[in-house]
């Protein structure tokens, strides 16, 4: 038997004496979930359900217009004591009930709560609709007599021989895609072109449309009935929905599974055959559509249907393949369980799961739905922001209030009036204000460890850029790559036969000037400044032709080690004048060139500590210390190397107009540091990693709303 202080409850008295019943139009349904037998009532006027345990069914079952419920309770409790529901579980039993319109009271008084509890239900309808308006279901038809007239002929591909129809459709799809994969690739950069906007939502209402026929069909197929269809306005985008949740009712759970899988089935079906379509199209409005359907078959299946943690198809397949019915409004209630049960001490208070497995399946379905939602309506915010900004901040605002003002009155109604903190609710406020004063303390006044990273590359403090100063063939390379090498030592040797000519001729136009100035000198004094005049040009050039033949032997400028990994490609070719050929480095010393962007260049400026660690790729698990940092007051725009833009496997954006990936996208700052070795890690010029600045520490809200604040300005320019 029950404990007696379940078996007992101080609120009997409400409802002892009452006399209710199901409703005549409730249709019961048997199913099973994980072995256990359960119950499940169905309001076909509201397409409602609810579900029982075996026992708790054997109580309402029994209610009768002419027996009251404390009569009911006594025989339930004489026939199976062990079993029969308590008192306090019988009022919350029959106060779900009632609140799900499944009870019937005498005519008289039923009838004006009727409308009081249709008006309730209305209003929770209207406020869930507020809370999600960017998800706003409007119904506008019934299409059940049409579905009823049409699925003789729908039902027979719902079959093995459709099923292999649609395997050998999506099949042939799949090689499709595979075969054209670069060019779907390529068209995907111009999906949200705006000449492509609206042949990108007729591509979305054909598919969805089709998608939600599909749900309909399969609903019917089992027996079920729709008769609710409408338009979502999915991030005020229209498209169409139906009501399918008939099919909750079924017993085989493979049937819940395939109406809840039918829409992607025929939407990677129709993407199917519009890949196959747009395959064999050439450029046009029909190929166009095509891919937008393939485009968006793929994008909302990944994001949204196949998802568990939004409420789309994937939740509630999931839902069937664990056999937890409710899975999202059971996950709250955990979550409430534990937080009531565990921190304000309700003893009364329980679990909605029937097993500790199960427990722990909900709190953490819970725990990462809530998270899941969170970053989705995030991420639709900005997404809105970046096109529409009035928008943007509308629905920021409207979340703002129904994510985090409406919760807060809510709980705080819940700790001033709800009855089931009766007896703990002094330790209730108390735990929740050292809660909120807990947490504004940790976030506004206690400094928490603050730093920020940053990418760069690694240089030797003395190294120079070798370069070919004169053209040539390159004849040969003298310093063995990789070796040290002194001042002015020869690197490599160039050839330039064009040279040689230019040197005789220039050679040959000096003797014939001198020759020149020696007769005008005899003869004809008046031609002696024209000629002098003359000679300067030529000298000059005989002396540019010298340093060209000499600059053929190409010298170190300063001491350190010769870098040229590919230089023997070059060996025979053709270099023009200042083509790069290697690097002379000096190992002795190095310093980390990082890039700071500019929403962090005033925590650097002001807030920065004096020392500092570097990692680089390949060996991230050594820190290299680094000090007396350089901060450079000036913007840049060129990396200090390509491996750390976008186009080098970095993280910087840089330039769509830059082929070489060395312009950043935006002004950034260079900070300089010098490192200290250590011998277990190679200090490689043009080595790429990330410093990491320790700033002076800093509670984390003033810190998370500078982050923001920097985010919105860089982001809108406000």
């Amino acid at each position: 038997m029950a404990e007696n202080a379940q078996t007992f409850s101080e609120s009997w008295y409400r409802i002892a004496n009452q006399r209710i019943s199901l409703r005549p139009a409730v249709r019961v349904r048997r199913q099973n979930f994980r072995g256990q037998r359960w119950i499940i009532l169905e309001n076909p006027l509201s397409n409602q359900f609810f579900r029982l345990r075996p026992a708790a069914y054997e109580f309402v079952a029994r209610l009768r217009p002419e027996r009251t419920v404390e009569e009911v309770w006594k025989e339930c409790m004489d026939r199976f004591p062990d079993e029969a529901p308590g008192q306090e579980a019988v009022i919350q039993l029959l106060s779900q009930l009632y609140f799900s319109n499944l009870l019937q009271y005498d005519v008289a008084a039923d009838t004006a709560k009727l409308f009081e509890r249709y008006k309730r239900v209305k209003q929770r309808e209207l406020t869930s609709k507020l809370m999600n308006i960017m998800f706003l279901r409007v119904p506008l038809l019934d299409p059940d007599e049409f579905l009823n007239k049409t699925i003789g002929f729908i039902g027979k591909l719902i079959s093995p021989i459709g099923f292999i129809l649609w395997a050998a459709v999506v099949g042939w799809g799949i090689k499709l895609g595979m075969d054209n994969w670069d060019k779907l690739g390529q068209q995907s950069e111009g999906v949200l072109n705006p000449s492509n906007l609206l042949l990108l939502y007729a591509g979305l209402v054909i598919i969805k449309t089709l998608h939600e026929f599909g749900h309909a069909y399969f609903t019917k197929k089992y027996g079920g009935e729709v008769h609710v269809m409408g338009v979502l306005f999915m991030i005020f985008t229209p498209t169409p929905y139906v009501d399918a949740t008939s099919s909750w009712g079924f017993r085989s759970r493979r049937q819940r599974i395939m109406v809840g899988a039918a829409g992607m089935i025929v939407e990677v079906f129709v993407a199917a055959v519009a890949l196959i379509v747009w395959a064999n199209t050439a450029p046009g409005a029909l190929h166009s559509i095509c891919y937008n359907m393939v485009f968006i078959a793929g994008v909302s299946t990944i994001l949204f249907n196949i998802n568990p943690l939004m409420r789309f198809d994937g939740y509630y397949i999931l839902s069937d393949l664990l056999d937890v019915p409710n899975l999202h409004q059971r996950s709250i209630g955990q979550l409430k369980h534990v937080f009531e049960h565990y921190v304000f001490g309700i003893k009364r208070s329980e679990s909605p799961a029937v097993s500790t497995k199960e427990a722990w399946l909900l709190g953490v379905f819970g725990a990462l739905a809530m998270v899941y939602r969170i970053f989705v309506f995030t991420t639709i915010l900005f997404f809105l922001a970046d096109r529409l900004l009035l928008l943007g901040i509308l629905m920021a605002l409207i979340c703002g209030v129904t994510w985090l003002i409406v919760p807060i009155v809510k709980f705080g109604i819940y700790l001033a009036n709800s009855p089931r903190l009766e007896r703990t609710r002094p330790r209730a406020v108390a735990i929740s204000a050292a809660a909120f004063a807990v947490i504004l303390v940790l976030l506004n006044v206690v400094p928490f460890p603050s730093h920020f990273r940053a990418p760069g590359v690694l240089e030797a403090k003395q190294w120079s850029q070798v370069m070919n100063e004169a053209p040539g063939v390159l004849a040969q390379v003298i310093a063995q790559p990789g070796a040290p090498v002194t001042v002015g030592q020869p690197l490599m040797r160039f050839t330039n036969k064009q040279l040689e000519h230019e040197a005789v001729q220039a050679n040959a136009a000096l003797v014939e000037v001198e020759a020149r100035i020696l007769q005008a000198r005899k003869d004809d004094s008046a031609s002696l400044k024209p000629l002098e005049s003359r000679k300067q040009s030529v000298l000059e050039r005989v002396q540019r032709v010298k340093r060209d033949q000499e600059a053929l032997v190409v010298k170190a400028r300063h001491a350190g080690v010769w870098v040229a990994p590919q230089i023997d490609d070059a060996v025979g070719r053709w270099l023009t004048r200042g083509t790069p050929l290697g690097l002379v480095v000096d190992p002795s010393s190095f310093e980390f060139v990082a890039t700071v962007l500019q929403e962090d260049v005033d925590t650097l400026f002001v807030r920065a500590k004096t020392n500092a660690q570097v990692r680089l790729i390949g060996e991230a698990d050594t820190a290299i210390a680094a000090g007396n940092i350089r901060k450079i007051p000036a913007e840049k725009h060129t990396l200090p190397s390509p491996a750390i833009g976008w186009a080098g496997g970095g993280e910087v954006a840089v330039s769509a107009n830059d082929p070489q990936g060395s312009k950043a996208a935006e002004p950034f700052f260079e900070v300089r540091a010098d490192l200290q070795p250590l011998p277990e890690v190679a200090l490689v010029h043009g080595r790429a990693g990330k410093i990491r600045f320790n700033l002076e520490s800093e509670p984390l809200l003033p810190r998370w709303i500078r982050r923001f604040r920097q985010l919105i300005q860089k982001r809108y320019q406000l």
